[in-house]
């Protein structure tokens, strides 16, 4: 069957690489197409949808229905198809597999809307991880204060570990959602997209002093964690409070 594909495809065919690896995928003309024959075949009731990227029309694909999505990709060097998760923009669980009626049965799973630990225990192909349940709980941005926290402790800033620290101590921060972009400490009012981008931002720049940018452009410049923190307090709108 392979062999017969090869030679039937065209030389500029964008499956022609696929088709030892995936001959149903390159017989389907697409992974779409492969996605929704298999469900059509078992009797799920599913709609296979293209991604919205035009380059993986053929070697992708989408489900999603009330907030929930999963993408299908196809591996390149090997026959994998790799299966995302996602959840109102949060990811909540992810994996491989090279069996195509396994992918069709975890995307239906899916979007009926389980628990995330009862989705990868039904597909153990599939991994999830403790932010994603914590999102599953509404417990997010305590766990990114905790997870911020051990990163940068291991890290050999001690400038920006003083700094999430200060912040970490001080409520009104530490109901807001933190996280790290390049080199700013960045706050939002939600751990799940869309994130905040108008709330004021830290970095460290050297010998004890610190930059803090406000949404309309000011920068500051301050010494110490605790002058930094302040600032960002002072600088947070009256609507900088935590949203689900």
């Amino acid at each position: 069957m392979a062999e017969q594909l090869a030679g039937d495809a065209a030389s500029d065919d964008p499956l022609r690489k696929y088709v030892t690896l995936y001959p149903e995928v390159v017989q389907a003309g697409s992974l779409q197409n492969a996605l929704q024959t298999v469900a059509d075949r078992v009797g799920h009731d599913l709609v296979i949808e293209l991604t919205s990227s035009p380059g993986w029309r053929h070697v992708a694909a989408e489900v999603a229905a009330d907030g929930c999505s999963a993408k299908v990709l196809m591996a390149l060097t090997e026959r994998d198809f790799i299966v995302d998760c996602w959840t109102d923009g949060v990811h909540m669980a992810s994996g491989s597999t090279q069996d195509l009626y396994a992918v069709v049965g975890a995307l239906r799973s899916w979007l009926r809307k389980p628990r995330v630990l009862e989705l990868v225990a039904q597909w153990p192909f599939l991994r999830t991880w403790e932010l994603a349940r914590a999102h599953e709980r509404g417990e997010a941005v305590p766990v990114r204060w905790r997870q911020l926290r051990e990163a940068v402790a291991r890290m050999s800033d001690t400038a920006l570990l003083e700094l999430v620290e200060a912040a970490h101590e001080e409520e009104r921060l530490r109901v807001l959602s933190p996280g790290r972009s390049m080199y700013w400490l960045t706050f939002s009012r939600r751990a799940a997209p869309p994130i905040c981008h108008d709330l004021p931002r830290a970095m460290p720049i050297g010998n004890g002093r610190y930059r803090v940018r406000f949404d309309d452009g000011r920068q500051q410049e301050l010494d110490g964690a605790a002058e930094t923190v302040a600032a960002i307090l002072a600088g947070l709108p009256n609507d900088a409070v935590p949203q689900r």
